[in-house]
């Protein structure tokens, strides 16, 4: 009985590294597809509109999203009156900030355009990531905020995304991205949270909190609408 009791912790032991081998990058990331509606729904989202509120340094502005599958994205963020927007189709990318002198639209850089593509997949870079160009990998476990999350990278030249996955849902919990874009290395971190399911059944994060160029950002949606009519015009760069 004592060599029993001795070698018990031994043989728990190896059997959670047993099975911490057994599950791929590949058998989370299709958990993570199937969490948020699966596949078969993915396919009948057409367009998706987020309406909410960026908070950043304390102060709120109203904030849209607009994704046509496949065609368009645009974010348009008012602040004092002057709307920041950013917006990328399936061959080309502009914005226009005039918080930072920009007066007129500007047209992105065709690197930056390749990479805001994934922008207009609903579902992000996971949904079939190997025929997007990627690779991926397990890099075991992480705590975050008391949760053993799995850790899971995506990989294409210029471009290196880290999964944090809650083990329990397979949602995702954290995005750390690094991309390199006009030979500028450019590094955001986001965390995710306060996931609601539409009536479709696509499961998406209502509060996301992103850190780019050491600035906060909070944008909370109060509200997500599928397959609301969207005019592909509100994609064209103004003249």
């Amino acid at each position: 009985m004592k060599i029993f009791r001795a070698g018990l912790p031994v043989m728990m032991a190896c059997i959670s590294a047993f099975s911490l081998q057994a599950q791929t990058a590949d058998d989370i990331i299709n958990k993570h597809v199937d969490a948020i509606g699966g596949k078969d729904v993915l396919s009948k989202v057409k367009s998706i509109y987020f309406e909410g509120t960026a908070n950043a340094m304390g102060a709120d502005y109203p904030t849209t999203t607009t994704i046509l599958a496949g065609k368009g994205f645009k974010t348009v963020t008012s602040v004092n009156g002057s709307d920041i927007i950013q917006c990328f189709t399936d061959s080309s990318g502009w914005s226009l900030n005039p918080m930072s002198g920009q007066t007129e639209a500007t047209t992105l850089p065709p690197d930056m355009v390749k990479k805001g593509k994934a922008a207009l997949d609903i579902g992000g870079e996971l949904v079939n990531f190997r025929s997007k160009g990627f690779s991926d990998s397990l890099l075991g476990r992480e705590d975050y905020g008391g949760v053993s999350a799995y850790k899971v990278k995506l990989s294409e030249p210029g471009t290196e995304i880290v999964y944090l996955f809650d083990p329990n849902t397979y949602y995702t919990l954290k995005t750390d991205t690094k991309v390199n874009v006009s030979g500028q290395d450019i590094s955001s971190v986001t965390k995710y949270s306060d996931f609601k399911k539409t009536d479709i059944g696509f499961v998406v994060p209502t509060t996301l909190t992103v850190n780019n160029a050491g600035y906060d950002v909070t944008i909370t949606y109060t509200k997500v609408e599928v397959n609301k009519e969207v005019d592909p015009k509100i994609f064209e760069m103004p003249k």
